[in-house]
C-alpha cells in the first residue's frame, strides 16, 4: 500500500512540472444559469451557492450544449451534519434514452466522512454506480471536480487525480455515450430515503440550510449549435486537444493514482455486487479499471 504522504507529494510535484500557473475559471453567469428555485441560488462574488432548506433545494445548468471536452468546478461541500443531503455535479443529455456521467456528493453525520457516487448513463440505462471516501475533508476548503469526455472514455477526476475511467468499448457489442450533446448540471436536494446509510440516518432540518459552495467553472469543450447538429463536434475530420491519445489514455502516473484510490478507498463497485447482478456486466469483464 502506497503511503499517504509520498502519494501527496508525488501529486504535487507532478502538477508542478506539467500543470504550470492553472487558468482563472469564468465567472458563474458566463457559463451557467439558475434552474429551480432561483431564491435558493445566490452569487457571492465569486462564489455561487446553492442552499437547500425545508422548502427547497436548487440547481442550475449551463447555457450551452456540449459533446466531448472537459468540464470542471471547484466545490466546498456542506459543513457539519449534512446526512439526507446530495449535492450533484454532472453532464447529461436530454429524453429517457440520455446519456449522463455523475458525480453526487452523499452527506453524512458531523465526523462521518462524505461518500462520492459516480455513475454512467448510456441510452438511458444507468446502475453503474462506484462508491468511494475521499482522502480530504471536502467541507473545508474547495476541491476541483471534473469530467473529461472524449470518444475514447469518460474519466472523472477530484483535484486532477483520476478516480474512475469508463472507456469506449464499442468494439466488444457494449454502448458509448458519444452521439447526444449534453448540458453541464449542479444542484442539491433532500434525499434522505437512501443518501446515508441506506436512508437509515434523516435529515435533521434543524442544522438548516444546508449550503454547497462553488467557484472557477471552466469548460473546456466543444459547444454544439443545435442538438441536432453534432457535426461541428463529431465529425471524422475534427480533431480536439482531448483528442490526442496522451490525453485520452491515462499516463503511467495516472493509472498509479487510479489503482491507489481504489485500493484506499473504494467501498463499492457495482461489477462486484453478485446480488444486483448474478451475471457480471459484459463491460466489467473486459478493462480492469471502470
Amino acid at each position: 500500500m502506497v503511503g499517504m504522504g509520498w502519494f501527496m507529494c508525488m501529486m504535487m510535484m507532478v502538477c508542478v512540472i506539467s500543470c504550470g500557473e492553472a487558468a482563472p475559471g469564468a465567472k458563474f453567469d458566463e457559463l451557467y444559469r439558475s434552474s429551480w428555485a432561483m431564491d435558493h441560488c445566490v452569487n457571492d462574488g465569486e462564489v455561487t451557492k446553492l442552499k437547500l432548506d425545508n422548502f427547497s433545494g436548487a440547481g442550475f445548468e449551463s447555457r450551452s450544449k456540449y459533446l466531448f471536452g472537459k468540464v470542471s468546478i471547484q466545490i466546498k461541500l456542506v459543513e457539519g451534519d449534512s446526512a439526507g443531503t446530495v449535492t450533484a455535479f454532472y453532464m447529461s443529455s436530454e429524453g429517457s434514452n440520455h446519456n449522463e456521467f455523475d458525480f453526487e456528493f452523499l452527506g453524512n453525520t458531523t465526523g462521518e466522512p462524505y461518500i462520492v457516487q459516480t455513475n454512467v448513463y448510456v441510452n438511458g440505462v444507468g446502475n453503474r454506480e462506484q462508491r468511494l471516501n475521499l482522502w480530504f475533508d471536502p467541507t473545508t476548503e474547495f476541491h476541483t471536480y471534473s469530467i473529461l469526455w472524449s470518444k475514447r472514455s469518460v474519466v472523472f477526476m477530484v483535484d486532477e487525480t483520476p478516480i474512475r475511467v469508463h472507456k469506449n468499448l464499442e468494439d466488444k457489442g457494449i454502448p458509448f455515450a458519444k452521439d447526444q450533446a449534453m448540458g453541464v448540471y449542479s444542484s442539491i436536494w433532500n434525499a434522505d430515503d437512501w443518501a446515508t446509510q441506506g436512508g437509515l440516518v434523516k435529515t435533521d432540518w434543524s442544522h438548516a440550510p444546508f449550503i454547497a459552495s462553488y467557484k472557477d467553472f471552466k469548460i473546456d469543450a466543444c459547444e454544439v449549435p443545435t442538438t441536432a447538429d453534432l457535426s461541428k463536434c463529431s465529425g471524422e475530420d475534427q480533431r480536439f486537444w482531448w483528442d490526442e491519445p496522451t490525453v485520452s489514455e491515462l499516463s503511467l502516473h495516472q493509472n498509479h493514482q487510479l489503482i491507489w484510490v481504489r485500493a484506499n478507498h473504494m467501498i463499492y463497485d457495482y461489477c462486484y455486487d453478485a446480488a444486483r447482478f448474478p451475471v457480471t456486466p459484459l463491460e466489467c469483464q473486459h478493462h480492469r479499471h471502470l
